[in-house]
């Protein structure tokens, strides 16, 4: 039997009705809009698309968003500058720098800089420790909407057995940490895991983020997971998944498709974030 398609667009569509919702709220009752700044560097085209589709879904809630944009010469000093003004500026409610930045820039020193209450993104270090510890914070965007895509299968996590393949800081590791304070049993495996099969097939809940397409096939898979396909590769005009659909179709009990899975509600937690950010203002 097939698996239960989880329809990200249709899940994240729906979360955003409910955010344009508390935003006029909010707006009603505050006179809070919501702000989003984004900082780009450089004309990365990937980037220039990400960017635009933040700014779309701020319009599309209600928010307000202002896009910097910055020559790729600019120097870390006068970004660490501009970060510190925004920390400053009430009106500013998230604050998000568009990766990748230039190679004289270190990434790192950048986001520490963002205030902690504006990092929207949920890289800022003192954000990652309370993410770790279990206190209630600003969490990773990818890794929040993989949560909520989970949570709508109406699969209990507590004591399911999760493995997490792909140890990145902006998925990997966060999204296992979130599962652990669900009270998931989580096993986390990455590219020196020895037997990776035999651990894959134990996991009730399978989550891939590698960045390589199709890497795991129906052989890895548990009859009856719920798979959460993070991957995205562009193979000629095709976008895959690290997952191959067509053979864990017929194993999975729900599974995410590339695209249209965790891809939309990326950003949906984007605005998620911001609007948490702006209510810690009333």
């Amino acid at each position: 039997m097939a698996a239960n398609i989880i329809d990200g667009k249709v899940i994240a569509d729906r979360i955003k009705e409910d955010i344009k919702k508390r935003t006029l709220q909010l707006k009603q009752k505050s006179g809070i809009v919501p702000g989003l700044t984004v900082i780009l560097v450089g004309d990365d085209p990937a980037s220039q698309i990400y960017v635009r589709n933040k700014e779309r879904g701020c319009a599309s809630v209600g928010m307000n968003s202002n896009i910097i944009r910055y020559d790729s010469s600019i120097s870390e000093e006068q970004l660490l500058d501009k970060i510190h003004e925004l920390n400053n500026d009430h009106n500013v409610h998230g604050i998000l720098v568009q990766l990748p930045l230039p190679n004289h820039i270190d990434s790192q020193i950048v986001l520490n800089a963002i205030d902690p209450k504006k990092d929207v993104d949920g890289f800022h270090p003192i954000n990652v420790g309370k993410l770790v510890i279990g206190e209630e914070t600003l969490e990773p965007c990818t890794a929040k909407g993989i949560m909520k895509l989970i949570e709508e299968t109406d699969i209990q996590i507590e004591g399911k057995h999760a493995v997490v393949i792909g140890r990145s800081n902006i998925v990997g590791k966060p999204v296992s940490f979130m599962l652990l304070n669900k009270n998931a049993t989580v096993t986390m495996c990455h590219s020196k895991t020895r037997k990776l099969k035999d651990i894959a097939n134990k996991a009730d809940i399978l989550i891939v983020a590698v960045g390589n397409p199709e890497f795991i096939d129906g052989s890895y898979i548990k009859e009856g997971a719920v798979v959460i396909d993070v991957g995205t590769s562009r193979v000629g005009n095709r976008l895959y998944g690290d997952v191959n659909f067509d053979e864990a179709i017929n194993k999975a009990g729900w599974i995410t498709p590339v695209p249209g899975g965790v891809g939309p509600m990326t950003i949906t937690m984007l605005l998620e974030n911001t609007l948490y950010c702006a209510k810690s203002h009333e």
